[in-house]
């Protein structure tokens, strides 16, 4: 079941876009950035879209979203998206609410508390879990808006790689927005909040676009049983892959297999 009108955008909203390309960097790796932020229920969300070097474009894009605690320009963020923008795609990121340039204090920890991640969860940590996951979800819905605005994006090519966090906010988003062809979820897992909030009550409407887990098997932050939960609850067509790792430490060939996964769907050749 997927309760579709709580995430409705308001498409009266304006999108307030400010764009502008960051400085070149000093040092490899060579490619261009783009700075912008945008309006989504009167809040300003920070975003960074990275684009290849070679050509115009557009490109097709992968929409990466960070884990709690992260940000758009998380220092583990760059490893992962670089070699996506050397293979042709854009990457774009948001920081999502209570993270990165968005942060509260008081009310993340809140949010960790509902999550499990620090101290114990709260009626109050359950309210604020449920109206992050809704603002998130709305979010990410209008940076596509934007990006479709954008010439160097071709937004008929879209995907979705989501981080822990990322990837149980983006169960529910990809669920909601049929626009990305394929969502990897990585480090995710099910049974977090109620109905609102627990990505398994949204996976299943990601069908028939092919949807790929990527889990670690000492994961010590998202049980087994609850990335195997999600799983379960996603339909086909779907896989999960298991890698001796924890949750910190997904290796390389982990990220490898999501690159290869969206590189397929979004029609990229593999890079040399």
């Amino acid at each position: 079941m997927c309760d579709a009108a709580r995430f409705r955008v308001d498409r009266d909203e304006p999108l307030g876009l400010w764009r502008r390309e960051a400085p070149a960097p000093q040092q490899p790796p060579a490619r261009r950035t783009i700075e912008f932020d945008y309006t989504s229920r009167g809040d300003r969300v920070p975003a960074l879209l990275r684009l290849p070097t070679g050509g115009s474009g557009p490109f097709p894009l992968v929409m990466l979203q960070h884990g709690a605690i992260g940000a758009k320009d998380a220092p583990y963020m760059d490893p992962i998206l670089t070699p996506w923008v050397r293979g042709g795609a854009a990457v774009a990121s948001i920081d999502f609410p209570l993270h990165g340039e968005r942060a509260n204090p008081k009310l993340a920890a809140l949010l960790l508390g509902a999550l499990g991640l620090q101290g114990k969860p709260t009626p109050a940590g359950r309210v604020v879990l449920r109206e992050f996951v809704r603002q998130a979800v709305l979010d990410l819905q209008r940076a596509l808006d934007v990006l479709a605005t954008f010439p160097e994006i071709d937004a008929t090519r879209v995907g979705y790689a989501g981080l822990s966090l990322g990837s149980i906010v983006g169960a529910t988003y990809c669920a909601i927005d049929p626009r990305p062809r394929a969502a990897a979820l990585a480090l995710g897992g099910a049974g977090f909040g109620g109905p609102e909030a627990d990505p398994a009550h949204y996976v299943s409407g990601i069908a028939p676009r092919p949807l790929l887990f990527v889990n670690a098997s000492r994961d010590e932050i998202i049980p087994r049983a609850a990335a195997e939960a999600l799983h379960a609850a996603a339909r086909e067509p779907k896989q999960i892959l298991w890698f001796d790792a924890g949750h910190r430490n997904l290796p390389g060939s982990g990220l490898k297999q999501i690159w290869r996964f969206l590189r397929l769907h979004l029609g990229l050749e593999e890079a040399g």
